[in-house]
């Protein structure tokens, strides 16, 4: 009988060990240096995108930074925390640091601690984005807890990484997991001391809210008020929704394409796609239309060659995927730590196939970077339709637009008769690090770090408004209003239909 005790305690013990895991339990230092070590090595040594925006200096003073926080840290929380920071710092779309598995799911089972409703950027304030009887729904936020909100955004904004030093793509983040991100950076908080102005006042109020569990925190999500018009920004596109047309009078038409994820040249959703293409810019010219809108505000990316596909509907000149395209390394470099089913002693029977794929198609060494060679697919020369739009292009943009979507905006954009509309996208015009996703995982933390290794310059020409390390910049930076928020209208296609009409008089 003292045996079976032995053993209940001994589990019980267990148990809670492994259950009661948090974020914010201790962390030794001893481990963190090591992973920093670690993470920085395979920076330097894999990520072809880490000087991409950033100068040496500035890479070892961050370094140094991290080096000092960890001097003053004592919490898993507090080095994720570090490791986020340096990765958003760099500047790709396609980075991504996460926290173990068992770590991401004790989260979800916090009862208490979190931010109890979204918020949304709406003409440069953060406002209340929910119906409750607390706060009123467009009440502009001042502070929590006697930190500004202009601060508590910016320690946030790590957690959500865009290309360059592009800051609107983070707001779609942040529009949606506000507590869960607060939560990462401040640690669980019981109540939050909020000040803010109702729409139109400018008198401040103070309240203190309650916190609530992570579960609950996204049910206010699902039910936040933007919801019916900004869900577009959160969906797995259906096949049935991924692109349409229509035409809105005798002179305008509108083509929106919210998603590139149709598969390759031999795939049966890219060949439908190709159908539609043809058909529908058949019709545009046989019909004579003047204008065409492209929408693709709400396209995160895909695949190739879809959008290269759908540009040759849209240009007159000769183009190709990227002007150039390169790799830091030759063969696959920290294979014990890459992220894999094969246990690492013996993934070195697997990787040579991978290491002569990247020796064949970056086979031009140049100053300890690896190109692609110009008979690359990415490098072929392609030509315009011949059913090619000549008319007027009004592309629409947003802070969504990443990825494939982003090459497809900015090459658009690069086009002499097209005005674009909205706002700057998350992607970058010139360019960005995609392709190829590698994952590695920090052994004593756990932490897994994503990014993408080939280091791209996109076919597009200069243009004076577009900036080097930012999204597309629109030629007319048009946002959502407070009024049309109240009132789910779309403020950009209003102003891109008002404009057009507007030049078919002149």
């Amino acid at each position: 009988m003292k045996k079976i005790s032995y053993f209940s305690l001994l589990f019980f013990i267990i148990s809670h060990a492994i259950f009661a895991q948090s974020i914010d339990a201790s962390f030794s230092q001893k481990k963190m240096r090591k992973d920093l070590e670690l993470f920085k090595n395979i920076r330097v040594t894999t990520n072809s995108g880490l000087y991409k925006y950033r100068t040496s200096q500035e890479i070892d003073s961050i370094y140094n930074w991290a080096a000092k926080q960890i001097n003053n840290s004592s919490t898993y929380r507090d080095f994720y925390n570090i490791i986020s920071q340096l990765t958003d710092f760099e500047g790709s779309l396609h980075n991504d640091t996460s926290m173990s598995e068992k770590l991401n799911q004790s989260l979800k089972t916090e009862k208490s601690g979190y931010f109890p409703y979204p918020v949304k950027w709406i003409e440069g304030k953060w406002i209340m984005n929910y119906e409750n009887e607390k706060i009123p729904l467009g009440s502009e936020i001042i502070s929590i807890n006697n930190e500004k909100i202009e601060v508590v955004i910016k320690d946030l904004y790590k957690y959500y990484t865009t290309d360059g030093i592009n800051k609107t793509g983070k707001q779609i983040g942040l529009n949606y997991s506000f507590s869960r991100y607060y939560r990462l950076n401040y640690g669980l908080t019981e109540t939050f001391s909020v000040i803010y102005k109702e729409a139109n006042s400018n008198t401040t109020s103070q309240i203190t809210l309650e916190s609530l569990s992570y579960k609950n925190y996204y049910i206010n999500v699902e039910n936040r008020f933007s919801k019916p018009f900004d869900e577009v920004n959160y969906k797995n596109w259906n096949d049935n929704d991924i692109y349409s047309y229509k035409s809105i009078d005798k002179f305008t038409g509108i083509l929106t394409i919210n998603d590139f994820g149709m598969g390759n040249e031999e795939d049966q959703k890219h060949l439908k796609y190709v159908s539609f293409l043809d058909s529908i810019f058949t019709t545009i010219k046989k019909n004579d239309i003047k204008n065409l809108i492209v929408d693709v505000r709400y396209n995160g990316g895909g695949t190739d060659p879809n959008d290269l596909v759908t540009y040759s509907y849209l240009t007159d000149r000769n183009f190709s995927e990227n002007k150039q395209a390169w790799i830091s390394f030759n063969k696959i470099p920290h294979l014990k730590y890459i992220e894999s089913n094969v246990p690492s002693f013996l993934r070195f029977l697997g990787v040579g196939k991978y290491n002569k794929w990247f020796q064949k198609e970056f086979y031009i060494e140049k100053e300890n970077h690896f190109y692609q060679g110009p008979l690359s697919e990415d490098r072929k020369i392609r030509k315009p339709n011949k059913q090619a739009f000549k008319g007027e292009v009004y592309l629409l943009i947003s802070p969504r637009i990443a990825s494939a979507g982003s090459l497809f905006a900015s090459m658009v954009a690069g086009n002499s008769n097209t005005t674009v509309i909205g706002e700057e996208t998350m992607g970058g015009y010139y360019g960005h690090n995609g392709h190829t996703p590698f994952t590695y995982i920090l052994p004593n933390s756990k932490i897994s770090t994503s990014f993408s290794i080939v280091n791209l310059e996109q076919d597009v020409p200069k243009k004076e408004n577009q900036i080097y390390n930012r999204g597309i910049i629109p030629d007319f930076n048009v946002n959502q209003t407070f009024e049309d928020y109240l009132n789910q209208k779309d403020t950009q296609m209003d102003f891109t239909r008002d404009l057009i009409k507007k030049n078919l008089k002149e």
